[in-house]
C-alpha cells in the first residue's frame, strides 16, 4: 500500500514542478563545466538549463577561483568572475534582462563551494552585487551546493541566493523555501555502470528517492552518475529533472534525436 501511494503521489505532483514530458536541453546539467575547453559558452550555446562551477576562496588573494581540486587552481585565468559572471552578465544585457534570447528558457547556475562555507559564500555575494543584471534576472537562479551554511541559516541570505538540497534530508518549510533543487549521490542508490539495463532493485530505489523529492514539488538530479546513452534513457524514464553530463555535445544531440522519434 505504501508504494502504491508513493507512485500515485509521484504522478500527481509531477506537473507541479514543470517537468516536461519531452526532454530538452533545459533538463541538462553541465557538470564540472569549467573543465571544458570553452567554459560556459558551449553549454550556453546548447541552452542548457543548469551549469556548474566549483569554487575556492584563496585568502591570499581574496578572490574566487574555479577548479575541481585545489591542485588544479590557475590563479592567473580561472576566476569565477572571468569565466562565468562577466560572460553571463553580458548575455543578459544583450537579451534585455533575460539569460537566453528565448525568454522562456531559464538557467540555474550551480556554484559548488569547496572551501569554508560562510566566508566563501559571503565573498561570492560581494561579487554578485557588482552585477545587478545577475541578481535581478528573472530567468536566472543562483544555487549554492557543496559546503553550505546550516539549513536554518538559509533564510538569512539575500533573496537571490538559493541552496541545493540533499536527497533524503528533511528540511523545515522555511529552509525548503530557499531550496529550488535536490541533488543526490548516485552511488548511494546504485552501483550500476551505465551499460545495458539498470537492475530493477536499483531502479526502485531511485524511483522512490525521486518521488519523495517530487512530493515537495522540487526537481532532482544525481551526481556521480553514469554518463552515456543507456544512462540518459534510464534517467528520462525515471523522470529525473536534470541529467548530469560531462558530454555536452553528445547529450544535446541525443536529446534532439530522441525527441524527433517521439
Amino acid at each position: 500500500m505504501k508504494y502504491v501511494l508513493l507512485f500515485f503521489c509521484f504522478f500527481s505532483v509531477n506537473s507541479l514542478i514543470a517537468q516536461p514530458r519531452a526532454y530538452t536541453t533545459a533538463n541538462a546539467h553541465s557538470h564540472n563545466d569549467y573543465e571544458k575547453p570553452d567554459p560556459f559558452y558551449k553549454a550556453y550555446k546548447h541552452q542548457f538549463g543548469s551549469i556548474e562551477a566549483d569554487i575556492f576562496l584563496l585568502k591570499e588573494s581574496d578572490d574566487l577561483f574555479v577548479a575541481h581540486n585545489r591542485s588544479d587552481l590557475d590563479k592567473k585565468r580561472r576566476t569565477l568572475d572571468s569565466l562565468y559572471l562577466q560572460p553571463l552578465a553580458n548575455c543578459i544585457r544583450k537579451n534585455n534582462g533575460f539569460v537566453y534570447s528565448d525568454t522562456s528558457r531559464k538557467l540555474q547556475l550551480l556554484i559548488d563551494i569547496k572551501t569554508e562555507a560562510i566566508p566563501t559564500l559571503n565573498r561570492l555575494i560581494e561579487q554578485l552585487r557588482k552585477y545587478p543584471e545577475l541578481i535581478n534576472a528573472s530567468t536566472l537562479k543562483i544555487v549554492i551546493s557543496g559546503n553550505r551554511p546550516p539549513a536554518d541559516m538559509f533564510i538569512v541570505y539575500p533573496p537571490f541566493i538559493f541552496f541545493d538540497g540533499v536527497v533524503g534530508t528533511q528540511y523545515s518549510n522555511e529552509a525548503l523555501s530557499r531550496i529550488p533543487l535536490f541533488s543526490g549521490n548516485f552511488s548511494a542508490f546504485s552501483k550500476w555502470n551505465g551499460k545495458g539495463s539498470m537492475p530493477e532493485n536499483d531502479r526502485n530505489e531511485l524511483l522512490k528517492a525521486i518521488s519523495e523529492v517530487h512530493l515537495n514539488a522540487k526537481p532532482v538530479r544525481f551526481w556521480g552518475a553514469p554518463d552515456g546513452n543507456d544512462a540518459w534513457i534510464q534517467f528520462m524514464s525515471l523522470q529525473a529533472d536534470y541529467i548530469n553530463t560531462d558530454r555536452i555535445e553528445e547529450l544535446s544531440k541525443f536529446i534532439e534525436t530522441s525527441q524527433q522519434k517521439r
